[in-house]
């Protein structure tokens, strides 16, 4: 099972036969996917998708969903006031537009006319401010704290559809943050066990770690969407029982196929969607603990590593190489700064003045992380003994590694999904950052991300973000040696699937999904 706890933070005939973007977007690729590229489209039938990673702990909350079956049921049943699409730009959903005043201090949201709830409630400003109250109000809730700059005593409704939003600091990329799926929006009062939503789908049945049904919403705001008259999500603890029940027919879609089962899937006459996306597995070192506070040893275990070795072992080829830096689709990613090779002379002479030339050290990793991780772990290994580094690895169970111990691991392995810098840096490489895994806390870092929150001015943020990378490059505590493709299969009886930087099966976005 491949476990998100962000949220930021893991051969049968029935296949049918033959088979505005606020500092976000990437600069290579700002297409948007009209409706043509989805294909022919028709009502009806029932889509059955099968999902990894369900258990007795299943839940509807849209705000905490820490599975990938979680995230697969709040997508369809719920709806946040932005969206990043497929090439990573940020679109309107429930929201009409929003505008920063006072140097992104104070914005003002318009919200989209004539959106109805499940229950026929007429969406409206009180449910937003209702939906932040939730989502600070409770620190397991994953936008917590990114929401958590908002002056909630400030926030004034304008009128039924215009609400004004102080912020306690600037913050030029707060948009981005309410483009998270899990920052939906939710109706005054709402309650969890019945839940409520303006999503495509409603809630119809629930068997936490089994299944759960959604009919179609009838009084779906975007008109003939979504296409097929039901959704049912089937969990599956089990990857080879889900590739099963996708060759054998009893499901349409699955997530998280195995890269190995490319070509099983392909001979059966079924579909492969891959998705390039940003989402890492990184090294993490502690640069606050011996001997990995010395910026030189840090360097020196980023230089050991053949990334492409481990694109092409660790992820059976389905990546591309990474260059110790995150948020790949960010427009301020510094691309100018030089890919990082392996050089293992330049290690053994680094580890050499820094006092340990026949250094040793464990890494702590898990199968619950990420299906490669254990993988990279013991490659990684490998690769340092070529610079005379004992790299010992100890592979612990889920329960160990998102233990007591989670994020003081001297040195670690994590996951994370594709997000934009600034979003990621509050997540994870700033001293009150949930998940500062690596203690990251550099005092010139700091100040520049501080800068670049509340610079509106793309140009000269981007010039500020760059000069944090540059730091985080040099003398930071990840290795982020590559990014990994999103692999997820579907038959041939269904079209409107898409290549997605998001969540695996088109980020969950069944509502576009229809029986050829």
């Amino acid at each position: 099972m491949t476990v998100s706890r962000r949220a930021v933070l893991r051969a049968g005939a029935l296949l049918g036969v033959g088979a505005l973007a606020a500092g976000c977007a990437d600069d290579q690729d700002t297409r948007s996917v009209s409706a043509a590229a989805l294909g022919p489209s028709k009502h009806g039938g029932v889509l059955r998708v099968g999902i990894t990673g369900g258990s007795a702990a299943d839940g509807l909350d849209p705000h905490h969903p820490p599975t990938y079956t979680d995230q697969a049921r709040v997508s369809n049943l719920y709806e946040p006031l932005f969206v990043h699409d497929v090439a990573y730009n940020i679109l309107p959903v429930l929201a009409e537009s929003i505008e920063p005043s006072d140097h992104g201090r104070t914005w003002t949201l318009r919200l989209r006319d004539g959106v109805e709830f499940h229950n026929g409630k007429r969406l409206d400003v009180d449910d937003v401010i209702f939906t932040f109250h939730r989502i600070i109000g409770t620190s397991a809730n994953n936008g917590a704290a990114a929401l958590s700059i908002i002056d909630l005593a400030g926030l004034r409704r304008l009128d039924a559809r215009t609400l004004r939003i102080p912020l306690t600091q600037p913050y030029a990329l707060f948009q981005d943050e309410l483009a998270q799926y899990y920052n939906a929006v939710v109706p005054v009062g709402f309650d969890p066990a019945k839940p409520v939503g303006t999503g495509p789908f409603r809630l119809g049945a629930f068997t936490p770690g089994d299944r759960s049904s959604f009919p179609r919403f009838t009084g779906y705001w975007r008109g003939d969407q979504p296409y097929v008259d039901e959704l049912v999500i089937i969990d599956f603890a089990d990857d080879e029982a889900q590739l099963e029940a996708l060759l054998r027919g009893e499901v349409e879609a699955i997530d998280n196929l195995a890269p190995e089962r490319i070509a099983t899937v392909k001979a059966a006459g079924g579909n492969v969607l891959v998705s390039e996306t940003g989402n890492w597995t990184p090294f993490t070192m502690r640069v606050d603990t011996p001997p990995l506070a010395d910026p030189r040893v840090r360097q020196a275990l980023r230089l050991v590593v053949d990334r492409e070795q481990m694109v092409s072992q660790a992820l059976n080829g389905q990546g591309r190489i990474g260059n110790d830096l995150y948020a790949p689709f960010d427009v301020c990613y510094a691309k100018q700064l030089p890919q990082r090779q392996q050089d293992l002379d330049q290690a053994r002479s680094l580890l050499r003045s820094a006092g340990h030339p026949g250094l040793q050290l464990e890494i702590v990793t898990s199968d619950a992380i990420d299906a490669a991780a254990v993988a990279a772990a013991r490659l990684f290994a490998d690769q340092a003994a070529g610079a005379g580094i004992d790299v010992r690895v100890r592979v612990v169970d889920s329960g160990v590694f998102y233990g007591n111990d989670y994020l003081s691991w001297d040195f670690a392995q994590d996951y994370w999904y594709t997000r934009s810098y600034l979003p990621q840096v509050g997540q994870g490489s700033l001293p009150n950052a949930p998940y500062n895994e690596c203690h990251w806390n550099d005092p010139t870092f700091n100040s520049l991300i501080a800068s670049a929150r509340a610079e509106l001015d793309s140009a000269r943020r981007n010039r500020l973000l760059q000069d944090a990378q540059q730091l985080e490059y040099d003398h930071g505590g990840y290795v982020v040696w590559g990014f990994k493709n999103q692999v997820d299969a579907y038959t041939n009886k269904v079209t409107g699937f898409i290549p997605d930087r998001g969540l695996p099966l088109s980020s969950f976005q069944f509502r576009t999904v229809s029986f050829v």
